[in-house]
């Protein structure tokens, strides 16, 4: 009788995850979908499932009329150095704060984490005014700063959650061997927190490739990644709903392919400490 519970149970948990799962991934699907539609089916109503005429010239407008390369090329920049930058500095600060805490430590973290609530237009003014004082408007660089900011809160916190399921004896053990501080974080510690660094590499990257609020505000043709390829999409003249899917799925396919084969390593990370 337990046994057939549990079955039971099993069964309603697995039917339950794959039907989040799908309804989660069903808009990604319709985009995909909709994209080898041609305008008329694309807004058809009813909408059009699968009894359609699949074609691919949307995908050949795109191409056509954009330079994807361009766009993709700045999107893989601004995300990777925003995020290598991130590392950069958050691994020394989550550090110090993981095994050299002091009474203000919980107050910085929140005060960290606090910024992640304000309004992004609230600042967009004054960055816009700067950016154009140091000439870094439409610029990959001042992009890459701009992303590393606004998601160090998030890196920090999450390395600092990680550093703290490391014992602390194994780095008092590697000083009293003669490590110095950058030997200690480089040969000690990072390798034991390589699946949270990792995890939090990828999903800081993620972040940075999905943003379009800064992206659409301070670029407009040199620096501009996917975000405002697929913003290009919608003009005065109403929106190409097959052509904007094609932009989407082209869009969105890199870091698709990505998340796919780093999903286990990325699981790994969150994971990482959870159990003791």
């Amino acid at each position: 009788m337990a046994r057939s519970v549990t079955t039971r149970r099993k069964m309603i948990n697995t039917a339950l995850a794959w039907g989040i799962g799908l309804l989660i991934f069903f808009p990604i699907l319709w985009t995909i979908l909709t994209s080898f539609k041609t305008e008329a089916q694309a807004i058809a109503n009813p909408p059009i499932f699968l009894n359609f005429d699949w074609t691919l010239e949307n995908y050949a407008v795109v191409q056509e009329r954009s330079d994807y390369m361009k766009f993709l090329w700045n999107s893989v920049i601004i995300a990777g150095g925003s995020t290598i930058l991130g590392i950069i500095i958050a691994v020394p600060a989550a550090w110090s704060m993981a095994f050299v805490p002091s009474k203000a430590t919980k107050d910085i973290l929140l005060w960290m984490l606090s910024t992640k609530m304000l309004p992004a237009v609230g600042v967009l003014y004054p960055i816009y005014l700067l950016f154009v004082e140091l000439g870094l408007l439409d610029s990959r660089a001042g992009l890459v700063i701009v992303m590393m900011l606004i998601n160090l809160p998030i890196i920090v916190w999450m390395l600092y959650t990680y550093f703290k399921e490391i014992p602390g004896e194994i780095l008092e053990a590697a000083r009293m061997d003669g490590a110095e501080l950058k030997e200690e974080i480089l040969y000690v510690l990072t390798p034991m927190a390589v699946p949270g660094i990792a995890s939090t590499i990828l999903l800081n990257f993620i972040l940075a490739w999905n943003e379009a609020f800064w992206t659409l505000n301070l670029t407009a043709v040199d620096a501009a990644p996917l975000t405002a390829f697929i913003a290009s999409y919608s003009s005065p003249e109403g929106l190409f709903y097959a052509k904007l899917s094609a932009a989407s799925t082209m869009a969105i396919a890199p870091i698709l392919i990505l998340g796919w084969f780093s999903q286990k390593q990325l699981v790994r990370g969150l994971t990482f400490g959870a159990v003791k």
